[in-house]
């Protein structure tokens, strides 16, 4: 194991992420974004989403009806960039597996961007 605990580096983690069970990799995924949304704001976690799984602000509105996310709650910011609330983050996870093609590389992709958040978490 690497100093971090999680791994050496991006690569070695996203090796390990690999070996993990769908259920493991989305229970990370969700404590990740909520953990970076208290961090580093909600507008961060939807970026960094964003590129990780490749979809537009309509995908992530797909992904986060199709996860439960009530459509009512769904926002933008004073510059247009989409919203929704904090504690609504974790819909996107169930949703991402539904609607989103390569959803498992996806959330992986996501929690590698984020190595260094996590490791600092």
């Amino acid at each position: 194991m690497g100093a971090t605990g999680l791994a050496a580096d991006r690569d070695e983690y996203r090796v390990r992420l690999h070996e993990q069970p769908d259920e493991q990799i989305d229970a990370w995924a969700m404590e990740a974004m909520r953990d970076i949304s208290i961090r580093r704001g909600v507008r961060a976690v939807l970026r960094d989403y964003r590129t990780a799984t490749g979809v537009d602000d309509a995908g992530l509105e797909r992904a986060f009806a199709a996860g439960g996310g009530p459509a009512a709650v769904v926002g933008r910011d004073e510059e247009g960039r989409l919203l929704v609330p904090s504690v609504t983050l974790w819909c996107l996870i169930p949703g991402t597996r539904s609607v989103v093609p390569g959803a498992r590389e996806g959330l992986i992709e996501y929690l590698v961007e984020n190595f260094e958040e996590l490791v600092y978490v």
